[in-house]
């Protein structure tokens, strides 16, 4: 029965941070960015957010910085929308899995390509 609430509590602070970070966040070093998931421990404790982001490693890791420093006021308005009794701590991480995916899908590509043409 836990296990169940900590997703709805996952799915609910994902939904959450994205529309903080679509609308209230305005730095100017956080590119294009998507939340791909959040897993929150079973205590409620921490959240590990998963973004995809488009562009170069630089700004990947410029818009990870720029997450770092604004982690504290996401932080905030997210206890402020989501009634829990200790708000996560929030960690951003990389969805690497799109990237992965991508590579897969290329070396599978080729490996069509070079049967054919034989």
């Amino acid at each position: 029965m836990a296990r169940v609430r900590v997703g709805r509590v996952g799915e609910q602070v994902k939904k959450e941070i994205s529309q903080i970070l679509q609308s209230e966040i305005k730095d100017p070093r956080i590119g294009f960015l998507t939340v791909t998931g959040v897993d929150v421990t079973n205590d409620l404790s921490q959240a590990k957010v998963y973004l995809s982001v488009l562009g170069t490693d630089e700004q990947k890791e410029g818009t990870l910085k720029a997450l770092g420093s604004a982690s504290g006021y996401i932080r905030s308005e997210l206890g402020k929308r989501i009634r829990l009794r200790k708000v996560p701590e929030l960690i951003f991480k990389f969805d690497t899995s799109i990237d992965y995916g991508s590579r897969i899908e290329n070396l599978l590509h080729q490996l069509n390509d070079g049967k054919s043409a034989e």
